[in-house]
């Protein structure tokens, strides 16, 4: 029977025969901060940020983002010129299920929704990874984003995303919701990504934590 361990980072397998595997770790790269910020940005060889080919997978950890302006979305973009230009051509699609404070908008289809105004097809522009953000002083954003094998010169680069927001509260919206959101596509290029930036919409980040990871 084979027996598995969980470490404080890794996870290593055990075999019937005693040998042990280690299946891979999670290593903290950097942690950007926003204070009313335009823009946070990871490029590879700047400020200790690696998004290289040391790892094949990269993971982003937004905690608290909280944006500037109401009604704003939370994004993101790529580079494959160290951060000269974020315009890198993407096919993506986005879904979400909302549930609204006084118990409506749960069921489905009401609840559950593709949304077709945060999906591009083969668009350079940033890739929403939230709808219509609150921007009372308790909203805020949190969620995760993979990026697969980004200095890959053979691939297109893969991404998967899922973030949970406080959705506006004012207008038509005098309910706020809670929305969880599924993103995923892909960045159609194969020159190696080495850059990616997060911003809003509109307006800036007010606050928040972005961490980045590399995955072996």
């Amino acid at each position: 029977m084979a027996l598995v361990k969980l470490n404080n980072k890794a996870v290593s397998n055990a075999t019937a025969f005693g040998s042990i595997t280690s299946l891979g770790s999670m290593t903290f790269i950097k942690k950007l901060t926003a204070s009313s910020s335009a823009t946070l940005s990871f490029v590879d060889g700047t400020s200790d940020v690696v998004l290289d080919d040391t790892y094949k997978e990269y993971m982003f950890t937004f905690n608290n983002i909280h944006p500037g302006t109401e009604g704003t979305e939370f994004g993101f973009n790529m580079s494959v010129d160290s951060g000269s230009n974020y315009n890198v051509a993407k096919t993506t699609t986005f879904f979400y299920a909302y549930h609204y404070e006084d118990d409506s908008g749960g069921g489905n289809p009401a609840g559950l929704s593709y949304h077709g105004g945060g999906d591009l097809a083969q668009g350079t522009g940033f890739q929403q990874l939230a709808t219509d953000q609150g921007a009372d002083n308790d909203a805020c954003l949190a969620g995760i984003l993979h990026l697969f094998n980004p200095s890959s010169t053979t691939f297109v680069k893969h991404f998967i995303a899922q973030t949970s927001e406080y959705y506006l509260s004012d207008g038509a919206y005098a309910n706020s919701r809670s929305n969880p959101n599924y993103i995923a596509g892909y960045g159609n290029t194969t020159s190696a990504v080495n850059a990616i930036r997060f911003q809003m919409s509109s307006g800036n980040i007010d606050a928040g934590d972005i961490c980045l990871y590399g995955i072996a």
